[in-house]
């Protein structure tokens, strides 16, 4: 899987996202969107693999909450791995998680050696979809399933401006793909049972929930944990995702498939 190794979260990032998502989350709607995700899946006593676990909050909730048996939590940033391990160590949690910094490309984990594969808006970094596909399939036991998250595009035909001046503001090295690629890749690497659901319509609502978070009351805190100049540029980030958002190009998803 191509993916570029820029180190994209830095320490005063993760601050940020975590006063604006919960502590240890770095994507929108904290546990509800997890309790969302899995919410037709038993997940406990699980071997699970946590592709981009960033800050740990999620990995340390699928144990947690629901009761994984244990988790490996990947990521490919120094910044995210350092501070999920913090983490882990505070809720005493060693025994059940490890958390491991691999480098982008093929996973260097064994065929067949997980029961849920799990991923939350973090494989949007990783531009083939169709090697990720086919890469969890492979360390994927069988009846195995792949849970996800992620943020996608209504299409992959060439962005429209509204995308292209998101895309540039948020300068995260996004490989948005479609629901149709999704499919498509998740079918030619042997998964049944696939089922895409949008959360366009939600997070049209939560975003703006965000913005108003950024710009009303509770500016001054976060300008506090960073700085003026970095809060405007997030505020006009977010009217710039708003509006991607409300035309239905940008288009998060959940979704769910199994390994026969």
């Amino acid at each position: 899987m191509e993916e570029e190794n820029n180190q994209h979260y830095n320490d005063d990032h993760l601050k940020f996202l975590e006063m604006l998502w919960g502590e240890g989350y770095l994507s929108p709607g904290g546990i509800g969107e997890v309790r969302e995700i899995l919410k037709n899946f038993d997940i406990s006593k699980k071997n699970i693999l946590d592709i981009g676990c960033g800050s740990g909050g999620i990995t340390i909730d699928l144990v947690k909450e629901f009761k994984a048996e244990f988790v490996l939590g990947v990521d490919v940033e120094d910044a995210p791995c350092l501070r999920s391990k913090a983490l882990v160590a505070k809720h005493n949690l060693e025994d059940r998680i490890e958390i491991k910094k691999i480098m982008p490309g093929t996973f260097p984990l064994q065929s067949e050696n997980f029961d849920i594969v799990f991923s939350k808006d973090s494989i949007v970094h990783i531009h083939d979809k169709e090697e990720l596909a086919s890469e969890v399939f492979r360390i994927l036991k069988p009846g195995g399933f792949f849970l996800a998250s992620d943020w996608l595009t209504s299409h992959d035909s060439e962005p429209s401006a509204n995308m292209k001046a998101y895309l540039k503001l948020e300068d995260l090295d996004f490989g948005m793909a479609s629901p149709s690629r999704y499919e498509k890749a998740l079918k030619a690497a042997g998964f049944i049972n696939i089922n895409l659901r949008s959360r366009n319509q939600w997070y049209a609502k939560q975003a703006r929930m965000e913005l108003e978070d950024l710009s009303g009351r509770k500016r001054s805190e976060y300008e506090k944990l960073t700085s003026k100049e970095y809060i405007q540029y997030s505020i006009d980030t977010w009217k710039a995702m708003i509006k991607v958002i409300d035309s239905g190009e940008h288009c998060p998803h959940h979704f769910s498939a199994k390994k026969p």
